[in-house]
């Protein structure tokens, strides 16, 4: 769940409408004693977080994750040899998506225990903010900040005083279209007073806040809101790219861009999901368990860069976002695919992205824009799913002229009750029914015969499709 590449979360949600994030079941032993394991920086409870995750890191292998088990119960099926080589020999984050008061903090320390007991840091994704993914296909979470407050309280219990890692909250800081001036401002107190919670409980236990990714706010609005959510206190740091698809590259350089805007503190990083980059964003914006997606850098702390704390796997490859099945079953197919198109078997984990990164800031002012000679194009329109209420659209603008655009503004008129809410791989703006997407620069030159995608979230009827689309001022055409 992004201008981006956004994923909403229902792809890993529980049904019912809890978020792209279905917490994992925890089955493991609870007889294991905690084992603590202290970060070579060591914090006293209250204290701002100092230094990064140390190289070198045994990151948790949940013995009792889907892929694990699926892999345990098909030894005969051919795909299983890739799979097992290449996902479920990897360590990912463990979802704790549900609203159990009463069983959180054991559920936790379950998690933890056997973590410590294995030598391991757990990587632990809490996703239960109350009105998550704005009131959209992921909605859910606890009934209100005072009761989210407390199950904080009681999965902060449950950490004990070995090391894990901590992404609190996906798509939080990030997406927050629904919420009122003050309903914005309660939510970051409240994310604050969490990462407060949790450093209190668990000093040795590292927290990263909602970063979006490198296709959604920019680098100095992610910044700001970072900073009322209590970052530069009460935060380690900042993830970025969870559930989507943006390239390491791009993703690293947008972290340096957001910490260049937090003034550079030395003892903030970031994180960023690789599970599914290794080929990139799909084509047209696409979300929902697109095709030829591939398996990015394996989980590690050895980035060799001291801005960035570690590649994670947060959302567990091959699980659904919702569209080739129920959002979080683990689907071999979709494993498969990604696995087959991924890196080679893993040794030793890479130490450097895979493409070094630019460090140069990009330029906030707008690219000059040149519709197609000829003045044609086409725009495709496709609802990708749909809620009472709500829907998600994807947007295709290909270049059917014979000159290739540089930078590009869509235009068209809704001709229903339709409101954006957010977007993915465009900037929009609605004033009335009228709409205005435009490239986030990256996206901008679209050659002759190519395309570019993105897509939206919108509220109102999803039955209804856009009319007048022009391409800088040049009517397209409709499909």
């Amino acid at each position: 769940m992004t201008p981006l590449n956004r994923t909403p979360r229902a792809a890993e949600a529980a049904a019912g409408g809890s978020r792209l994030r279905k917490a994992m079941a925890v089955g493991l032993a609870t007889g294991l004693a905690a084992v603590g394991i202290a970060f070579s920086t060591q914090m006293s409870a209250g204290a701002a977080p100092q230094g990064s995750l140390p190289s070198g890191t045994q990151l948790y292998k949940d013995p009792n994750s889907q892929v694990v088990r699926w892999v345990a119960a098909n030894p005969g099926d051919s795909r299983e040899p890739v799979i097992a080589r290449r996902i479920a020999s990897q360590p990912q984050a463990i979802w704790f998506a549900n609203y159990t008061p009463s069983t959180v903090t054991n559920d936790v320390r379950t998690v933890t225990s056997a973590a410590a007991a294995a030598g391991q840091v757990p990587v632990l994704a809490v996703y239960e903010i109350p009105n998550r993914d704005c009131g959209g296909a992921s909605a859910g979470g606890a009934p209100d900040l005072a009761s989210y407050d407390a199950w904080v309280r009681s999965f902060a219990a449950g950490l004990g005083s070995g090391q894990s890692i901590i992404i609190l909250e996906p798509d939080s800081v990030s997406l927050t279209t629904c919420l009122s001036a003050q309903a914005q401002a309660d939510r970051f107190a409240s994310l604050s007073r969490a990462g407060a919670a949790i450093h209190a409980a668990a000093p040795n236990a590292k927290v990263y806040l909602d970063g979006g990714h490198s296709a959604w706010n920019s680098a100095s609005e992610q910044a700001n809101r970072l900073r009322s959510a209590g970052i530069l206190t009460n935060a380690d740091g900042f993830f970025t790219n969870v559930s989507n698809f943006n390239t390491t590259a791009n993703e690293v350089n947008y972290a340096k861009n957001v910490l260049s805007a937090l003034g550079n503190p030395g003892n903030l990083h970031a994180v960023v999901d690789t599970s599914r980059n290794g080929n990139g964003p799909a084509g047209g914006g696409a979300w929902c368990d697109p095709s030829g997606r591939a398996i990015g850098t394996y989980p590690t702390t050895d980035t060799g860069d001291p801005a960035i704390d570690a590649y994670l796997w947060v959302k567990p490859p091959g699980e659904a976002d919702g569209c080739a099945g129920a959002a979080g079953t683990f689907l071999p197919d979709i494993a498969y695919a990604l696995a087959s198109a991924g890196a080679s078997d893993p040794t030793t984990p890479p130490t450097t992205p895979p493409t070094t990164p630019p460090t140069s800031t990009p330029p906030t002012s707008t690219p000059p824009t040149t519709p197609p000679a000829d003045g044609t194009c086409s725009v495709s329109y496709k609802i990708a799913s749909s809620w009472n209420g709500g829907f998600t659209a994807d947007v295709t603008l290909r270049n059917t002229g014979s000159a290739a655009v540089n930078g590009w503004t869509l235009k068209w008129t809704f001709a229903g009750d339709q409101k954006i809410s957010n977007a993915w791989n465009a900037k929009t703006t609605q004033s009335g029914a009228a709409v205005t997407a435009s490239d986030l620069g990256y996206n901008a030159s679209v050659p002759v015969g190519g395309s570019t995608g993105f897509g939206f979230q919108g509220t109102g009827s999803s039955t209804t499709v856009p009319t007048a689309f022009t391409l800088n001022g040049t009517s397209c055409s409709v499909s």
